[in-house]
């Protein structure tokens, strides 16, 4: 398990980035050690991309070895004026893929509410319940193929709070398949945390998948405004992300990868030969 500041992680499949992602995030609860009166705070995404994720997030909880009691969470997105039933709103979302699987109290899940009668003030108080928490300690994220992270378009201010947001026509155009193909079905607007509220969090994980998300790939890593942006940044993605990449960029973070592997590999040999010292020395104590 890696814990870099700053990294592009390559796993081979879709499946092995999100178990390589469970395990980063469960180390990180189980390190944090949350009690009721200091709960490990999350950020949460949406789409295809954390699936993966989630799936292997659930097995940790079911087989013991994880849990959310002391969890709260933060989605980042939610449509307006789409029902909160409604199949593809996401609080439904993500009580059918995650929530209703582990053992968070719903009391401790946040989703905006699209449906406010006031979306204005529902989105500071959205911020406001960040706040009291202390800040996001780990936010997930994925991101589009023009390079969005929770609907932030290219080209959105990176000082923005949580907002309405009018979604891009394209972005419009690709979620018309969840909604039978039928454009005009899609929700035109949304309630959205944005780049202020993520770049505050204590640490970023991004996923990114599959060949079509390559090109905002390289953007994010070689060219511009990138993952650097945050101190403490980690993305995650499979082979054929890379496409677009340079090879010695993927070269590069591979090496990094090694290296960190062995370091870890070394103090975890340490520890074990810390422990082995000090049962020695007790024992001849008796």
């Amino acid at each position: 398990m890696l814990t870099v500041s700053a990294g592009l992680i390559i796993a081979t499949t879709l499946p092995l980035v999100g178990d390589y992602v469970a395990n980063y995030i469960a180390k990180r609860i189980n390190e944090y050690a949350p009690t009721a009166a200091k709960p490990f705070v999350l950020g949460l995404p949406t789409g295809s991309s954390p699936i993966p994720t989630y799936k292997a997030l659930i097995n940790k909880v079911k087989e013991g070895s994880l849990s959310f009691k002391h969890v709260v969470t933060f989605n980042m997105d939610e449509y307006v004026g789409l029902p909160r039933d409604h199949s593809e709103s996401y609080h439904t979302f993500m009580f059918r893929e995650f929530f209703s699987h582990v053992d968070i109290p719903p009391s401790q899940v946040n989703i905006l509410d699209g449906n406010a009668e006031d979306l204005i003030a529902e989105c500071n108080a959205y911020e406001s319940r960040i706040k009291q928490y202390g800040g996001i300690e780990l936010f997930l994220g994925g991101i589009g193929e023009d390079g969005h992270i929770a609907f932030n378009e290219p080209g959105s201010s990176l000082a923005s709070r949580t907002r309405i947001k009018t979604l891009a026509y394209d972005t419009i155009l690709a979620n018309a398949r969840f909604f039978n193909n039928n454009v005009a079905a899609v929700p035109a607007w949304l309630l959205q945390s944005v780049f202020a509220t993520v770049l505050e969090a204590r640490e970023v994980v991004v996923v990114v998948t599959g060949q079509r998300k390559s090109l905002a790939l390289s953007k994010a890593i070689e060219d511009g405004v990138n993952h650097l942006l945050h101190p403490w940044a980690l993305i995650v993605v499979d082979e054929d992300a890379t496409a677009e990449l340079h090879v010695k960029t993927v070269k590069y973070f591979k090496s990094i990868e090694r290296v960190q592997d062995e370091v870890e590999q070394r103090q975890e040999e340490l520890k074990a030969r810390g422990r082995t010292e000090h049962q020695g020395q007790v024992g001849s104590m008796e």
